[in-house]
C-alpha cells in the first residue's frame, strides 16, 4: 500500500490490484468486528482487536479508486460493489450476540432423515407440498435438516421475513447451490463438451458472473424476444389445430393431453434456443424428439433421488447414478447435434441485421462454448417447467368458466377474428391474460420454492445463520393460506389487477412482497424469465 500512498495520481492498470487489496481489508475488518463483537465501528477506537490504521488505509484505497474510476465508467460498478460501508447492517447483524446458536435450531436427526420416520416411511406417496407441511407442523418456521452422506445442513425457512433477509444480503455473487450430479457429468464425464462450464444453473462466484454477464443482454432485452412472436405464434396456431382434433364430443381432451403439451413446449424451446422446428406438433413424432422428452423427465426423477434426498453416490457410483450418467449422455448427443446443425445452418444464412438476430445467433458472436451451455439449459430447463405451468393454467380456467369468459372478452378486443395474429404491439395491454397466469402459477407452482446460501452471518427467527448456509425458500406452501392470500383456495386472477380490491376480491399487494415469486429475485432470478411470460401469454 505504501507504494500506492506515494504515488500521486494511480493509473487505470492499477484497478485490479488495488481493487483485490479494498476486498482483503474489507474482510479483515469483518472479522476483526466479528472477533470483537464491534456492533458499530464508529467506537473501533476503544477495540484493542481492532486497529484504525486498517479503516484508515481502507479509506484511502477508496479515494485512489474513485480517482481511477472517475476516468473510466467501466469500473464504476465494481467500486460501488466493493465499497467498504461499514454500516451496523453491513458488519455485523445487531441480534447476532443475543441469538441462540445455529445448533440449537429444531429439525430431524439423521437417523429420521434416512429411516424415513418422520414422514412414516410414505416419500414415495407424500407430495412436496405434503413434506413441507410435516417438517413446519413438526417444528416451526426454521427446520435444519442435517446433512448426510456428503452433503452439508439445509435450512427450510417458512417465513418470508427471512427470505426478504437473504435476498437483501446475498452480496454481488448470489449462491444458490446446484445439481452435484450435473457438476460431476458436466467437470469429470463430459469436459471435452462442457469445457469446465457448469451453466447458471450450477456455477456459482465469478465464474457465474462471467456466464451471467454475457447471456444477460442477450436473453434479458425486450427486444431480442419479441422477434419471436411471429415463429411462437405460428406454433401456437398449430397446436390448436391438434386441439380440434383430439378433443371428444363432450369438448374434453384426452387422458394424455399432457404428452401433448409436453410436445408444444420442446417444440417453442426448440425455436428459442436454436430457432428450429423439431416437427413435435406432428402425428409422428420423430425419435429425436421422443427420446428428449423422455429423457429429460427421467433425468429429473433420478435427480430427485440423488441429489434431494439420501444418497450414497459421491461414495459408491449406484445403478441409479450410473442410470442418470447414461441418460445425460444420450440427451448431450442429441442436443448437440441439434445445436451443431443449428450453428453450420447460421453459418451459411448468416442473419444481416443485428437486430434481427436469434438468441442462439448473438450469442454466437461473444461466445461460443457460452451459447452451445444455454442452449443446452434451455432445452433441459424449459420444457417440464412450462408444461407444468401451462397446465396449472389451463386447469385453473378450465373449473372457472367464468374467469375463462372475461379473459375471453379481453382477448376478443385484440383479435376481433378468428385468424387475427397476436403481435407485440397488440399484446401490450393485456391486464387479465397476465392476472390468470400469476394466479395460475400462485394455485398450482411448477416450483416448490427457492434456495440461497446465506451471504453474510444473519439471525433468522432468533437463531444465529453462519454464512454459506443453505437456506430453502420453502414458500408453496403459503401460497394458499389466507392470512398471505384471502380466500387463498379460490381462482381470483382479480387480486392481482390495479384497483380491483374489495371485500369480494382481496388484493395479492397485501402479501408480503417476497412470498410469491415465480422467477426468483435480483441477480440470480430466472434468466428465461421474458421467455416463460411470453410463451405462456401466447399459448393461453
Amino acid at each position: 500500500l505504501s507504494c500506492f500512498k506515494s504515488s500521486p495520481n494511480p493509473v487505470v492498470e492499477d484497478f485490479p490490484l488495488l481493487t483485490l487489496m479494498l476486498s482483503e481489508m474489507n474482510l479483515l475488518i469483518h472479522e476483526q468486528l466479528k472477533r470483537s463483537n464491534v456492533l458499530n465501528y464508529c467506537n473501533f477506537q476503544s477495540t484493542s482487536n481492532l486497529r484504525a490504521d486498517t479503516l484508515s488505509d481502507c479509506r484511502e484505497l477508496e479515494a485512489m479508486l474513485r480517482v481511477i474510476s472517475g476516468r473510466t465508467s467501466s469500473y464504476s460498478v465494481a467500486l460501488r460493489s466493493l465499497s467498504t460501508k461499514l454500516t451496523p447492517d453491513d458488519a455485523v447483524d445487531p441480534a447476532w450476540a443475543s441469538a441462540m446458536p445455529y445448533n440449537k435450531i429444531p429439525g430431524p436427526s439423521v437417523t429420521m432423515m434416512l429411516s424415513g420416520i418422520l414422514f412414516q416411511g410414505q416419500t414415495k406417496d407424500l407430495s412436496i407440498m405434503d413434506m413441507h407441511r410435516i417438517m413446519r407442523d413438526s417444528y416451526g418456521d426454521l427446520v435444519r435438516v442435517p446433512g448426510v452422506l456428503g452433503r452439508k445442513d439445509t435450512l427450510m425457512s417458512f417465513s418470508p421475513d427471512d427470505y426478504e433477509k437473504l435476498f437483501r444480503t446475498e452480496g454481488q455473487w448470489p449462491n444458490r447451490r446446484g445439481m452435484d450430479t450435473f457438476v460431476y457429468y458436466r467437470n469429470k464425464v463430459r469436459p471435452d463438451v462442457f469445457k469446465g462450464m457448469g451453466g447458471l444453473v450450477n456455477e456459482q462466484g465469478e465464474s457465474w458472473q462471467r456466464f451471467r454477464t454475457i447471456v444477460n443482454p442477450v436473453m434479458m432485452q425486450p427486444k431480442t424476444i419479441r422477434l419471436y412472436v411471429d415463429k411462437l405464434d405460428a406454433v401456437a396456431r398449430e397446436f390448436m389445430e391438434v386441439i380440434h382434433n383430439l378433443r371428444n364430443e363432450k369438448n374434453e381432451m384426452p387422458g394424455d393431453f399432457h404428452h401433448w403439451l409436453n410436445r408444444w413446449a420442446l417444440e417453442t424451446i426448440g425455436v428459442l434456443a436454436l430457432d428450429t422446428r423439431f416437427g413435435c406438433l406432428e402425428k409422428e413424432l420423430s425419435n429425436d424428439s421422443r427420446d428428449i422428452i423422455k429423457y429429460i423427465r427421467e433425468v429429473f426423477q433420478l435427480t430427485w433421488k440423488l441429489d434431494v434426498l439420501p444418497s450414497i453416490w459421491k461414495f459408491y457410483k449406484t445403478s441409479t447414478f450410473n442410470k442418470l450418467m447414461a441418460l445425460l449422455d444420450e440427451l448431450t448427443r442429441i442436443v448437440m447435434s441439434k445445436v451443431d446443425e443449428a450453428i453450420i445452418r447460421m453459418e451459411n444464412n448468416p442473419t444481416q441485421s443485428s437486430d434481427s438476430q436469434s438468441v442462439l445467433e448473438k450469442l454466437l458472436k461473444v461466445d461460443r462454448h457460452v451459447a452451445v451451455v444455454m442452449a443446452f439449459d434451455m432445452l433441459m430447463a424449459g420444457v417440464d417447467t412450462t408444461t407444468s405451468a401451462t397446465t396449472s393454467i389451463l386447469y385453473c380456467l378450465a373449473k372457472n368458466p367464468d374467469k375463462q369468459a372475461k379473459l375471453r372478452d379481453e382477448l376478443r378486443a385484440i383479435l376481433p377474428k378468428r385468424d387475427s395474429p397476436l403481435t407485440p404491439q397488440n399484446m401490450r395491454n393485456l391486464p387479465y391474460l397476465r392476472a390468470c397466469i400469476k394466479e395460475g402459477l400462485r394455485m398450482y407452482s411448477p416450483i416448490a420454492g427457492n434456495i440461497r446460501a446465506a451471504g453474510k452471518d444473519l439471525v433468522l427467527q432468533g437463531y444465529q445463520v453462519p454464512k454459506g448456509t443453505d437456506v430453502a425458500l420453502a414458500s408453496i406452501i403459503m401460497y394458499h393460506e389466507d392470512k398471505h392470500f384471502p380466500r387463498g383456495g379460490e381462482f381470483l386472477p382479480e387480486r392481482w389487477l390495479k384497483g380491483e380490491s374489495s371485500s369480494d376480491c382481496p388484493s395479492a399487494k397485501q402479501a408480503h412482497p417476497f412470498l410469491f415469486l415465480p422467477f426468483g429475485f435480483g441477480p440470480r432470478a430466472c434468466i428465461g424469465l421474458r421467455m416463460a411470460n411470453l410463451e405462456l401469454e401466447m399459448i393461453v
